[in-house]
């Protein structure tokens, strides 16, 4: 006798249910298969079931429990782990069956990175990419890539993926990210995780919460204006705009071709980057609050070139960032950033970012990779990601794992003096003593009076210092080194490292020209 129909497909019924419960049951999107987990911290797990239910966590060893609350979301915490290379599970248990389990799982040190373009550029768009394709015999390298995208709430979940390092995935890791592991996992010996959520042509407006830039005045202006902007889009004037920009670049872009020259920047499509970027604390919410609590050693950042209409006032948003990302994760973890590149741009906005980003170090455990000398004058995103990558992992190999490095940084400026015609500078981080870059002069230095008309200089290096003057400023008041988008540069430590950009002065600089 033949079963009825609904006996017949009760067992589908059933399997589709079972799928449905246990969709409810699951973990936040960064602890999923390959992933690493930091060591020596205590590890937060964290995801979500029934109301009420009581959840087991277990690996190497260990057994913690925790029971969702009336939204279903549970947290808890492993015993800090020792570093393993051993490919392990993470196995989550509740009622009814509900068992989830993450595959080859590893322990050493997790980095977060983030920013704009040059932080979202892959291995694959960078320097001898064929050379590092055929390399990349990394298995315990992995790189989390946060696919979620922008919102205007905070979003508790996102998406997201863990790849291996091989020669078949390291092409679409973020170059900068993967540059820097790799020095950490040759020099620490251990599994290195990297966590890449980044979107490119972004301010850092995208990346702070609504209650942090709307808890300072200053920066609270800049968020409402864009909030406004954002909310008042106008799809078919911002189409008709674009239409005649693109016209405009057309023409543009015939007129080069003919003349051999440098080819203009395609404008950008605004509905496709209003959906790529969303309004200001969108990115925040998308792709940075889902990944918290996850254990990390420290962040990075590489960003700014969005921000470079309004230099001055980054120091205090990349303050904001620093201190929010670091109070998401209740944990101060050590951060540090790209200093802008040397790049032709307008007006003197890209100093006074790189500037801003020199004076963030004023934060505990923060540092910062120079790069004056990495840039294209034509391209804003340099292929060198090698070397940005090792820079910031001597900072890091230096200041939080206590390796002997050549040097946690390039020379910054620690103080000035004024005596009869000169101004000595001094500087931190000289290893080695200070030298010229070519071996000649020093070049880029500028002196100035209090008529603050700037003046070529003539800069000699004493022992730590450097003595600048010139015969055209008797009673000098300031002095400035490679203060330009495109500057000359020449000052480096003994092994080799660029000198920031400064200035002594703190004179009002005209707003970078649109």
């Amino acid at each position: 006798m033949r079963a009825p129909r609904f006996l017949l497909a009760l067992p589908a019924i059933l399997a589709g249910c079972s799928a449905l419960f246990a969709a409810d049951f699951h973990l936040g999107s960064p602890i999923s298969d390959h992933m690493v987990l930091q060591r020596e911290k205590p590890v937060a797990v964290w995801g979500w079931a029934d109301a009420g239910e009581s959840v087991t966590v277990t690996f190497a060893g260990q057994s913690k429990s925790a029971t969702a609350d009336a939204d279903g979301k549970w947290t808890l915490k492993l015993d800090a782990l020792t570093a393993s290379a051993e490919p392990r599970s993470l196995v989550v248990s509740g009622k009814d069956g509900h068992k989830v389990e993450v595959k080859d799982v590893l322990v050493g040190e997790v980095w977060l990175g983030s920013g704009q373009s040059n932080m979202a550029m892959t291995v694959q768009s960078s320097n001898n990419f064929e050379v590092e394709k055929a390399a990349a015999n990394y298995p315990l390298i992995r790189h989390y890539q946060e696919s979620s995208t922008h919102a205007e709430q905070p979003q508790a979940e996102g998406k997201g993926k863990w790849s291996a390092c091989s020669p078949t995935t390291v092409g679409s890791f973020s170059a900068v990210l993967y540059f820097f592991g790799r020095e950490i996992h040759r020099e620490v010996g251990v599994p290195v995780g990297l966590v890449n959520t980044s979107v490119g042509g972004t301010p850092i407006e995208s990346w702070v919460s609504a209650e942090t830039q709307m808890s300072a005045p200053e920066t609270k202006v800049v968020y409402d204006a864009q909030l406004k902007a954002y909310q008042g889009f106008d799809a078919t004037k911002a189409t008709a705009l674009y239409e005649k920009q693109l016209a405009t670049w057309k023409v543009a872009m015939e007129k080069a071709k003919a003349d051999k020259k440098d080819l203009p920047r395609k404008p950008y499509e605004p509905i496709a980057m209003r959906k790529f970027k969303g309004g200001p604390a969108g990115l925040y919410n998308g792709k940075v609050v889902n990944l918290a609590p996850y254990t990390l050693r420290g962040m990075l950042w590489y960003q700014g070139e969005g921000n470079a209409g309004n230099g001055g006032l980054y120091h205090q948003q990349l303050t904001q960032l620093v201190t929010s990302w670091r109070t998401l994760w209740n944990d101060e973890v050590p951060f540090a950033w790209v200093q802008l590149p040397n790049y032709t741009a307008p007006g003197e906005g890209w100093p006074r970012v790189r500037e801003s980003m020199m004076k963030t170090l004023e934060l505990p455990k923060t540092g910062m990779a120079i790069t004056i000398d990495l840039g294209d004058a034509k391209d804003i995103h340099p292929k060198n990601k090698q070397d940005v990558g090792k820079r910031l992992s001597f900072w890091a190999l230096g200041t939080v794992y206590g390796k002997n490095v050549p040097a946690i940084s390039g020379p910054l400026p620690a103080g000035s003096a004024i005596s009869g015609n000169v101004i000595t500078v001094s500087f931190k981080h000289a290893n080695g003593g200070l030298k010229s870059i070519t071996g000649g002069t020093l070049t880029g230095f500028q002196i100035a009076g209090a008529d603050k008309q700037w003046k070529a200089a003539e800069a000699k290096i004493v022992g730590e210092t450097v003595v600048v003057s010139s015969p055209e400023v008797t009673q000098p008041a300031a002095v400035r080194y490679a203060w330009k988008d495109w500057p000359e540069y020449s000052l480096a430590n003994g092994v080799g490292l660029p000198a920031s950009p400064f200035r002594t002065d703190d004179w009002p600089v005209p707003v970078a020209k649109k």
